[in-house]
């Protein structure tokens, strides 16, 4: 269990981006990831591999969109138990029996407050997703780049209620002005933490959003807020920018790792990347906890 690994004061280290890795390999615009656990299945298991071989103690699944309430946007809806439970079995075959799987699952792309969709539709489309992961090998449900609070509480309920998966769940904050974070909805890293904790989470925490310089400060809210509860951070390669109608992210692996010791510090417990982080972002990070 990751829990246990935490308890005796392993700090892990976790994998990076995927989606950039599936254009590289030729997913088009408009194409759907989750699809390609099917069509293309090597290419999303090299992925998987590739930050095994770099040192991660956990990867993710190739499932981020694969609800049915996202895959309807493909027309895949009546196929997302077989997507997530291949995204979930490529990314087990991956890490063997000595790394951990961390079944991703990410936001509808529906609002609660625009009433879009119900709450029950939304756990309904949770506990199917959760299952299949479960199904196809996956330790733990790992829910992220959430907003809305309230989806995000659906989605650890609908897990923790329907699989023996340790449930993680990070959110998506931006800086505001005069400090602090929020979310696009206006939720803070303590409000999050104490909803989140009571909803069944086993780790809380933060990706994508924010370079790791600004993880730092999220990580001590959740820390005055609660100092016991796990926390996870995936963060992005720096902020993004735009150059000539491309993104790319600044911060190289070198940068990213140096704040490693300071973010262990203010209570991090899992450190791994998001947007723009690559293989060599993980195995500079790898490299850095193991020297601490």
């Amino acid at each position: 269990m990751i829990l246990n690994e935490i308890r005796r004061g392993t700090v892990l280290v976790s994998d990076g981006a995927w989606g950039t890795f599936l254009h590289q390999k030729g997913l088009k615009p408009g194409e759907c990831p989750e699809e390609w656990n099917i069509s293309h299945t090597a290419d999303v298991f090299a992925i998987a591999q590739s930050y095994i071989e770099a040192g991660a103690d956990m990867i993710e699944t190739n499932s981020f969109g694969g609800s049915r309430i996202k895959l309807a946007d493909y027309g895949l809806e009546n196929r997302a138990f077989e997507l997530n439970k291949s995204a979930a079995e490529i990314s087990r075959k991956a890490a063997g029996d000595e790394y951990f799987v961390l079944g991703s699952v990410g936001p509808t792309g529906k609002m609660l407050i625009m009433e879009d969709v119900t709450e029950a539709e939304l756990y309904e489309a949770f506990k199917e997703q959760s299952m299949a992961l479960e199904a196809g090998g996956a330790d733990a449900i790992m829910i992220e780049t959430m907003t809305d609070l309230d989806e995000a509480r659906i989605a650890v309920k609908a897990a923790r209620e329907n699989t023996s998966c340790e449930v993680l769940c990070t959110m998506t904050f931006d800086k505001i002005p005069g400090g602090g974070y929020r979310t696009m909805m206006g939720i803070s890293p303590s409000e999050m933490t104490t909803v989140l904790v009571e909803a069944g989470a086993s780790v809380v925490g933060a990706n994508c959003g924010n370079g790791i310089a600004d993880m730092i400060d999220i990580v001590k809210e959740i820390r005055l807020i609660n100092s016991t509860i796990p926390i996870l951070i995936h963060a992005n390669a720096g902020k993004p920018v735009y150059i000539d109608g491309a993104t790319s992210f600044p911060e190289n692996p070198e940068d990213m790792a140096c704040r490693v010791p300071e973010i262990i510090d203010a209570g991090a417990n899992i450190i791994g990347g998001c947007c723009g982080t690559t293989p060599s972002h993980i195995r500079k990070i790898r490299e850095v906890v193991n020297s601490l």
